[in-house]
């Protein structure tokens, strides 16, 4: 066997470690509370990481967070996750262009549909995604799928006043 592990951190004593494992509500700490208040009473380290359902070499992983951060170290730590596809400049560039809408004559579209958006970004950014993750980023920049009455370009203003007020009121 390896060597012995070495408990650096004497500010909690056997029983404040189960007092306070009795006290915490997350199991994972509480184990690895009891499996080191097991080592500081002397017992074997295979023998306090088996009863705790940890291998020695996992109650070794877990001594050595305690030594360095205390009760604190001891609980579970979760990763950055998966880098977003589109930067924050990017997300606000889509913004702008959805706000803007579309160019007739560069997009061949009168509105942005999620699957001509998701061409355009694959374009523009080489970033590959469906149309159900372009609807969650439109969600996320707080847009809505409400789209307003579609205006034809060649609508004339001045007929359209003219016709209401030459049409008979109800």
């Amino acid at each position: 066997m390896g060597q012995p592990i070495e408990i650096t951190r004497t500010e909690l004593s056997v029983s404040a470690l189960r007092a306070l494992a009795g006290k915490t509500d997350g199991g994972a700490v509480v184990r690895r509370l009891l499996a080191i208040a097991l080592v500081l009473e002397g017992h074997c380290r295979t023998n306090a990481a088996s009863l705790n359902g940890m291998t020695r070499q996992t109650l070794r992983d877990w001594v050595h967070r305690y030594n360095a951060e205390g009760v604190d170290g001891l609980r579970s730590r979760t990763g950055p996750g998966r880098p977003p596809l589109l930067t924050d400049a990017q997300m606000e560039e889509l913004r702008e262009m959805v706000l803007r809408g579309p160019d007739p004559e560069l997009h061949i579209v009168t509105r942005w549909r999620c699957a001509d958006l998701c061409e355009v970004v694959a374009e523009r950014w080489s970033v590959k995604v469906c149309e159900q993750t372009m609807g969650t980023w439109l969600r996320r920049l707080e847009m809505t799928r409400l789209q307003p009455r579609p205006y034809h370009p060649k609508k004339d203003p001045e007929a359209e006043a003219t016709f209401k007020k030459t049409s008979a009121a109800w």
